[in-house]
């Protein structure tokens, strides 16, 4: 596994922000992601889809394992690194434990379905069988900022409605 650096790291969660601005202009809550694998290449990347696909599963988590797991022809994902914008839900938690995923690296936090640490911590849960490295806080400000401005802007559409 090729170590990814600080720089990198920066890098691909930018990569995720992309996506989750893709989320915000289809009127998705805007939260995006990105797999890197074990080689340091870009193997799945995705953003909220819920509204689209008529799908509650559909978060940017899932999207990005998705394909990767089509990528890589594999479900399984040792060795790679998700970065995601926002800290991970227990739905989104449990599919990134099952796909075995080594490393999450998450923007923002989110207290109030935040399992990564905020609401509980489900990666440090000792009875469970998977436990992925994870990080947050990367580019919290900017990842906050983009949820931020969405649910204001969309307040503000309610208010003057």
């Amino acid at each position: 596994m090729t170590p990814i650096s600080p720089e990198q790291d920066a890098e691909f969660m930018r990569a995720a922000i992309e996506l989750a601005e893709e989320a915000g202009r289809c009127g998705e809550v805007p939260v995006g992601a990105v797999i890197v694998g074990p080689d340091g290449r870009v193997v799945g990347r995705g953003f909220n889809q819920p509204i689209l696909r008529h799908d509650p599963t559909a978060h940017a988590e899932v999207m990005a394992l998705r394909d990767a797991a089509e990528t890589l022809v594999n479900y399984r994902m040792p060795g790679c690194t998700l970065y995601v914008t926002l800290e991970p839900c227990v739905m989104c938690a449990g599919a990134i434990m099952h796909a075995r995923i080594g490393r999450v690296v998450f923007g923002a936090r989110d207290p109030k379905t935040g399992v990564a640490g905020s609401v509980i911590d489900l990666f440090a849960e000792a009875r469970l069988n998977h436990h992925a490295e994870v990080e947050g806080g990367l580019l919290a400000d900017t990842c906050g900022g983009i949820l931020s401005g969405f649910f204001a802007a969309r307040r503000k559409r309610v208010a003057g409605a």
